[in-house]
């Protein structure tokens, strides 16, 4: 066993607990600062919402969860397992490919159980400064307060730790689509971050904007009580729902603008007189708590700068991030990632030179630039899924599977669009596995 830290793990989702786990495994003292009462982050259900539903009041009251009450898993449970811990079913549990969201909480749960992680975490602390204490010793202060609800008064307390581990997730801060007329339209305006069920949207004209996996289970839960539901997209690219199944639901392009009204015109010229606009556009990296002298920043959504999507080269090992990336196999990501920061902290991997992560970093965002992939996209994986895995899994001398390089985000969308909106319960996942297994062994 090499060196040993005193390291804060910021939040107490499947980032931060597998962190915690790869931490202690290393011999380091952890302690993780979770804001809710159970683990689970993004996975742990509330039905409240935030007091502002478009996400953009600074001084709203922020609620963590994006979950809807119906959700289930756009992923496979056996790509969503650890390593050594699989997500199989439980008796009395959700045995579906593709659990709800419950069943994936109590994954969670059994996880923390399991390996003893629950002593600990610290809940119902809310992390409000992460502060470098000396950029030479890369010490830094941990400011926490206890969050009571009911009262106006916060306990706060800072404490110093040797390195810090940011795994809070990135499903909290909304994205927005901005368009003409967008602050003065007079309907209600939300972020999918805020919607939970779809009552209150019944005889509603419904404009949807975006196409991924929340904007397309949306629609096809409010298409049964709407009016009509109207969805908008950057491109007309391929996507598991049929329009055609809807006799209430048309697609359309991106809105031109919107008008006070209440109309709203469509980039194809279109137009259509709506209720309620829904902005399923995604998330924000969002670290107000983070103060680095300026060394870490997001800008256009990427954080920078970050050497294979971790560590800061100028703070390194002493600041990390898990759980950053996504079009990936997550949970595979964020557990190789956790090991190898685990293992840097510990001393029994190094990191390349300053300089030379510096590089590895520029090198990076000159190869984005040059295909053409947006600067938000940095930290997606989809096309480097399994480069990078491999990668980092050499760092802390794992060899995967063959088969990981067939069990990708790609390889699993292809299949998701073969079998249409209603893949959760028409694809084979194991039948698909076992092939795959089957032909690298």
């Amino acid at each position: 066993m090499g060196s040993s830290y005193k390291v804060a793990v910021i939040g107490a989702g499947p980032a931060g607990l597998v962190t915690a786990r790869e931490l202690q495994r290393e011999g380091h003292h952890v302690t993780v600062f979770e804001k809710a009462n159970r683990v689970g982050g993004i996975w742990l259900y509330n039905p409240r919402v935030e007091t502002d539903p478009l996400g953009l009041d600074p001084d709203r009251q922020i609620v963590h969860t994006s979950l809807y009450k119906s959700l289930r898993v756009n992923s496979p449970r056996q790509t969503m397992s650890f390593s050594d811990y699989p997500f199989v079913k439980k008796q009395g549990g959700d045995p579906r490919p593709f659990p709800c969201h419950q069943e994936v909480l109590r994954f969670l749960e059994d996880f923390a159980r399991d390996f003893g992680l629950m002593e600990l975490i610290r809940f119902g602390n809310e992390v409000v400064r992460v502060e470098l204490v000396d950029e030479l010793t890369h010490e830094w202060i941990v400011e926490s307060r206890t969050t009571r609800e009911t009262e106006s008064i916060w306990e706060t307390k800072a404490e110093v730790f040797g390195a810090v581990v940011i795994c809070n997730g990135n499903f909290t801060e909304p994205n927005i689509a901005d368009f003409p007329g967008r602050d003065t339209w007079p309907g209600l305006q939300m972020h999918s971050h805020n919607y939970r069920t779809p009552q209150h949207l019944e005889n509603k004209i419904v404009v949807l904007i975006g196409s991924g996996p929340s904007a397309i289970d949306i629609i096809k839960e409010i298409a049964p009580l709407a009016k009509q539901v109207h969805q908008a997209v950057r491109t007309r690219k391929l996507q598991s729902l049929r329009m055609e199944n809807y006799n209430n639901a048309w697609q359309h392009s991106m809105i031109e603008c919107v008008h006070k009204d209440g109309r709203v015109v469509f980039q194809d010229g279109s137009a259509v007189d709506a209720d309620v606009i829904i902005h399923c556009t995604g998330y924000k990296y969002h670290y107000p708590f983070l103060k680095s002298n300026g060394i870490v920043t997001v800008d256009n959504n990427r954080v920078r700068p970050l050497y294979k999507h971790v560590f800061p080269p100028k703070l390194a090992p002493s600041l990390s991030f898990v759980g950053l990336n996504y079009r990936a196999v997550v949970f595979r990501v964020m557990e190789l990632q956790a090991k190898w920061v685990a293992k840097v902290l510990s001393g029994m991997v190094d990191l390349p030179s300053q300089e030379a992560m510096a590089c590895s970093v520029e090198e990076l965002y000159s190869e984005i630039k040059k295909s053409g992939l947006p600067e938000h996209h940095t930290h997606s994986l989809q096309n480097d899924e399994v480069d990078y895995v491999s990668w980092v899994a050499a760092q802390v001398d794992i060899k995967p599977p063959e088969s990981w390089k067939e069990i990708t985000f790609y390889s699993m969308l292809k299949w998701v669009i073969h079998h249409g909106e209603n893949y959760r319960d028409a694809w084979d996942v194991d039948k698909w596995i076992q092939e795959i297994q089957s032909s690298k062994s």
